[in-house]
């Protein structure tokens, strides 16, 4: 395990969410303070703001590709398809993982913003269990893309 799954786990268990985890252990490689890269991504934690759509993860790791690939001011159109590129080089990982990219379908179908769905998160600890290991995946997926390319 990599020192920055070793952060990003330490950071979940720190009570961030999925996307703040994973963005925040690449905030260095950036030259960005931590502590901006955990408010950047938290909207995107729940699936996107609670909405479980993508998992938090996969959007962290996918603001990491795009600072390292994506087209920027002075970017060209290779960069903005390297980004996607990456990006759906990150996604296809991550589902063959896990089996999908959607943090409903993540959490077994339960739906956290009911009482009763979160409750049976909470009960079968599905954070604990099942989010830890995107974060730690959604990461090792990330450097394996930067160190390859």
């Amino acid at each position: 395990m990599s020192e920055k799954t070793i952060q990003a786990a330490e950071t979940f268990q720190n009570g961030f969410n999925c996307s703040q985890s994973v963005f925040s252990v690449f905030a260095e490689d950036f030259g960005l303070t931590k502590d901006n890269c955990l408010k950047l991504a938290s909207p995107f934690g729940g699936g996107i703001a609670r909405m479980q759509e993508t998992c938090g993860a996969v959007t962290g790791a996918m603001m990491a590709i795009g600072l390292k690939y994506g087209k920027g001011e002075n970017g060209t159109e290779e960069d903005k398809a390297a980004g996607y590129r990456f990006s759906q080089e990150l996604i296809a990982k991550f589902s063959e993982k896990h089996g999908t990219i959607r943090c409903l379908d993540l959490l077994n179908h339960l739906n956290m913003s009911t009482a009763e769905g979160m409750t049976e998160i909470k009960k079968h600890e599905l954070f604990r269990h099942n989010c830890s290991k995107y974060v730690q995946s959604a990461v090792e997926i990330t450097e394996s893309i930067f160190s390859n390319k």
